[in-house]
């Protein structure tokens, strides 16, 4: 999603919860080393994700085809998306579309405020396939790389 993955979370399937590994939470299970190959099988099927338990973003992760593996293409691949993640703590949906609003208007009271917070313009209808496609390879070469030991 582009967050940085600082706030609880977890993925809810056929009503199991899987859940980032912790000490203290007892409820649901471990995610560590489950592949999503292994959960979403057939077309149709889907899986819940939600992250950041105050702001509360709701996601449906839906496996739509299942096509063959072609030659020289890196895996994972996104094959398709719309619009751009929202900023890490923006207070949920209800948040965002304010800020989006805000952000629409360089006359508006908060609007250098929030343009400070960002960094940068709002761009929610950007989606930029390639860099999310250049992400996912460095977290799965991340990932082979730390448990290559």
């Amino acid at each position: 999603m582009g967050w940085m993955n600082g706030h609880l979370h977890h993925f809810i399937v056929d009503g199991e919860f899987y859940n980032p590994p912790s000490e203290w939470d007892e409820f649901g299970n471990d995610y560590t080393g489950i592949k999503v190959k292994d959960i979403l099988v057939e077309e149709g099927q889907n899986i819940r994700y939600e992250y950041d338990f105050g702001d509360s973003w709701l996601h449906q992760i839906k496996l739509e085809k299942i096509k063959k593996k072609g030659e020289k293409v890196s895996y994972p691949r996104c094959i398709k998306g719309k619009r751009a993640c929202p900023p890490e703590d923006c207070g949920g949906i209800w948040g965002y579309m304010e800020l989006v609003q805000i952000m629409k208007n360089k006359k508006h009271e908060s609007y250098e405020d929030m343009y400070e917070w960002l960094g940068r313009e709002l761009t929610p209808e950007h989606f930029e396939i390639e860099r999310v496609n250049d992400k996912l390879l460095k977290k799965i070469m991340g990932y082979l790389n730390m448990n290559s030991y």
